[in-house]
């Protein structure tokens, strides 16, 4: 919806950067000739694009519609604070900049199950539409934690699902795709969510790669959302970050690093990290590691056998504009080193050493003996 914002304020789907739609035609980054031009240009260098799915909520709609909603705790969103009541809510969606190209779809309070803003009241809170109930497939934090932001999809609702399921393969039309990454997957249905990474697979197809960001600390949470996926897709691994975090400030038993992992427990869904946008200094999830730790904590997703490893952007190059806690790159510039090690050299059979509570060890050969 912002034309400088960073996309998760998503207001259509079907909008890459084509159509005069809130103020701009381009998105942050370009246009989507721009784009296609880019994901070309990648392929043929042999990188994958992964794109970023948005699909929990809207932004940014183009008119206000009144509807009967509850008014509920955003500690524990199962409880009522009042009877439901008439409220003014931003839920009306026409797209009149893409007049009906691609999908004519229209969303209206109908095909949301909540908001956080009553427009006649000019009041922010968690209203729940009264006809309507949260997803129980989501996590279950803050009681149930399908409302996030913004107006909240229900994915109970048979136009919704058709349209996001239309717009998966239409996606991987427009672009050479090699995956998909779902955003905030631990806030709206799992089951939706099984059956679009089935119909993308059927329809784009098999190869695509799945990754769902579903941030939770407890790995018992993850591989039980796993199973319900029936392990088709991958996960960031959430408690490995937590892990990093914690021993390289206190000083604890490394020979547990990976314990209570997901690395640890599925490496074959986990995708190891040190850092990413949510967790680096000053957002949300803040996580931070010692410096002295980070090529530490790199050498171990990138020099070992288990799970897929993710490099941050920000730990690669720095981040110095445009934020307020910027970053130089991190292990003195030497991550790049960490990686090509990785490709050339992280095959055949692998040893761990995990022997001393402040010492441990690890080392890849194609037969018994010292590694390269």
């Amino acid at each position: 919806m912002n034309p400088s914002g960073n996309g998760y304020d998503i207001y259509d789907l079907y909008d890459l950067g084509e159509f005069d739609q809130k103020g701009s035609r381009s998105t942050k980054w370009g246009s989507k000739t721009e784009l296609q031009s880019l994901a070309c240009s990648a392929r043929n260098l042999g990188i994958g694009i992964c794109w970023d799915a948005v699909l929990n909520h809207k932004a940014g709609a183009d008119y206000t519609e009144r509807f009967s909603a509850v008014k509920v705790d955003p500690k524990d969103r199962s409880v009522e604070i009042f009877a439901a009541r008439e409220i003014e809510g931003w839920v009306g969606f026409s797209f009149p900049g893409r007049g009906g190209i691609y999908s004519s779809m229209k969303y209206s309070w109908h095909h949301f199950s909540g908001v956080d803003w009553d427009e006649a009241r000019k009041k922010n809170a968690i209203y729940r539409v009264a006809s309507k109930r949260w997803s129980d497939d989501v996590a279950h934090e803050k009681g149930n934690y399908d409302y996030l932001m913004f107006a909240d999809l229900d994915y109970s609702n048979l136009e919704v699902q058709k349209d996001v399921l239309r717009w998966g393969e239409w996606i991987g039309s427009q672009l050479p795709l090699w995956g998909m990454r779902l955003d905030a997957s631990k806030h709206y249905s799992a089951d939706f969510q099984k059956k679009f990474v089935n119909h993308v697979r059927a329809t784009v197809g098999p190869q695509i790669f799945f990754v769902a960001e579903y941030w939770s600390g407890d790995v018992r949470v993850l591989m039980h959302y796993l199973q319900k996926m029936d392990y088709q897709l991958s996960l960031f691994d959430a408690p490995l970050v937590g892990r990093f975090s914690r021993i390289s400030r206190t000083g604890e038993d490394l020979r547990e690093i990976f314990d209570d992992t997901l690395v640890g427990n599925k490496p074959a869904h986990a995708i190891t990290l040190v850092m990413n946008h949510d967790t680096q200094p000053g957002q949300s999830l803040e996580a931070p590691i010692a410096s002295f730790f980070k090529p530490l904590a790199y050498a171990l997703i990138l020099l070992r056998d288990k799970g897929q490893p993710c490099i941050f952007y920000g730990d690669l190059y720095g981040i110095r504009r445009g934020v307020k806690n910027p970053m130089t790159p991190s292990c003195g510039g030497k991550l790049p080193v960490l990686a090509r090690a990785r490709k050339l050299y992280a095959y055949g059979e692998q040893c761990d050493y995990f022997d001393q509570a402040n010492c441990i060890g690890v080392h890849p050969s194609s037969i018994h003996g010292a590694g390269s």
